[in-house]
């Protein structure tokens, strides 16, 4: 099915009646067998999905059996997909989960340190003339887990940042899985490499929302109880375990139930991704990537039948995937609040404790509101 891009679908940024900005929007939502659902812009527009693809790359650690071998709990699993605030905590539990890998270091790391994304780590760190290192870069969970599961494959620490790196060849395919894009197929991911280097996939959005939606759909199949709990697994001609589906299915539900969990870990203080998943307890999962993508993965439930999740009343699991096309994390935000507005997922209860996100106002130095933050777009249904 092909869907033109729809140019006028903007959050529009004003000052008094003078329009300042329009940021275009694109999104895809769509159901756990990819069936798109409703869009914005252009929902096939391919998008680096950045930090966004931390669910998948954390999926292809468990799957290498790291976690039972080196003993990561829940809350490490959220870490794994964390895009942190370099807070305490995250640091201490990245030293923690480093420490029980024989052999690794943390100059190992191969992502670098870089000033935290919390202003208040920051001004800390100032004050204390504190260099941050690889440890305290945001993608550190990540980092670790990735050494983790080169560790249990017998794979050098050496390189594993590298595309040819058995660690992420095992990315790769699992995260070809999740969005339904094999290599061989007419679609494909393409790659480049991540601020924290490591390799960043790039896919239409329709194909990342189908991701999101498959870790909601697999928390929803799962035996309550089963999470994190090893299944055998087969092998394949090259003698690669591969997974089985269910025990796939509980590794997802694992990632979903991590991060709904301890969001705390996946943000920080303050942060969208912990409070979004905070407000709407355990109904959903939530994803930064940088330069404007975000992705949601939403539980089924009565809201989701309502809007074509399904054939019954409790409809099935959802996917959204969001783009600002220049970019803008903090528009980001505004359009992904407005998309779930328009489409009733959420109540108003919930939309209150993340109002600090949108509606949002522009104030001066003086806390003057000098102009308004406007979503004109519409999510628009695809027709049968």
């Amino acid at each position: 099915m092909t869907i033109s891009a729809r140019k006028e679908d903007y959050i529009v940024t004003d000052r008094g009646s003078i329009v300042e900005n329009r940021h275009a929007v694109h999104a895809a939502v769509v159901d756990s067998s990819g069936r798109l659902l409703y869009y914005v812009g252009n929902p096939a527009r391919i998008t680096l999905a950045r930090s966004t693809a931390k669910p998948a790359q954390a999926l292809a650690i468990l799957e290498t059996e790291a976690a039972e071998r080196f003993n990561f709990d829940e809350a490490d699993v959220a870490l794994l997909c964390a895009s942190h605030s370099s807070e305490d905590c995250h640091i201490a539990r990245s030293r923690s989960m480093l420490a029980r890998v024989p052999g690794l270091h943390e100059s190992d790391l191969r992502c670098g340190g870089h000033p935290a994304i919390s202003e208040e780590v920051n001004r800390a760190w100032i004050r204390s003339s504190f260099t941050p290192t690889g440890i305290c870069n945001n993608c550190s969970g990540k980092h670790v887990g990735m050494l983790a599961g080169a560790a249990v494959l017998g794979a050098p620490f050496d390189g594993y940042e590298r595309p040819d790196h058995p660690m992420q060849v095992r990315v790769k395919r699992v995260t070809e899985d999740l969005a339904g894009l094999g290599p061989d197929g007419g679609d494909r991911i393409a790659w480049g490499v991540d601020g924290c280097n490591l390799p960043a996939p790039a896919m239409p959005l329709k194909d990342l929302a189908r991701t999101f939606a498959g870790f909601a759909q697999a928390a929803d199949d799962s035996v309550p109880g089963s999470e994190g709990k090893a299944a055998p697994v087969g092998n394949s001609s090259n003698g690669t375990k591969v997974p089985n589906g269910e025990e796939r299915t509980r590794r997802m539900a694992r990632v979903f139930h991590a991060m709904s969990k301890y969001p705390e870990m996946v943000g920080g203080e303050g942060r969208f991704c912990t409070l979004f998943m905070q407000a709407y307890g355990g109904g959903l999962i939530g994803k930064l990537g940088a330069d404007g993508c975000y992705g949601v993965g939403i539980r089924a439930s009565q809201q989701t039948g309502r809007i074509g999740g399904g054939d019954d009343s409790e409809g099935q699991a959802l996917g959204l995937a969001v783009k600002i096309e220049d970019g803008s994390i903090e528009i980001l935000y505004v359009a992904v609040m407005e998309i779930l507005k328009q489409l009733g997922i959420g109540d108003p209860d919930i939309w209150a404790k993340l109002s600090h996100f949108h509606p949002l106002e522009r104030k001066n130095t003086m806390d003057v509101v000098t102009g308004q933050v406007t979503p004109v777009f519409e999510v628009h249904p695809v027709a049968n």
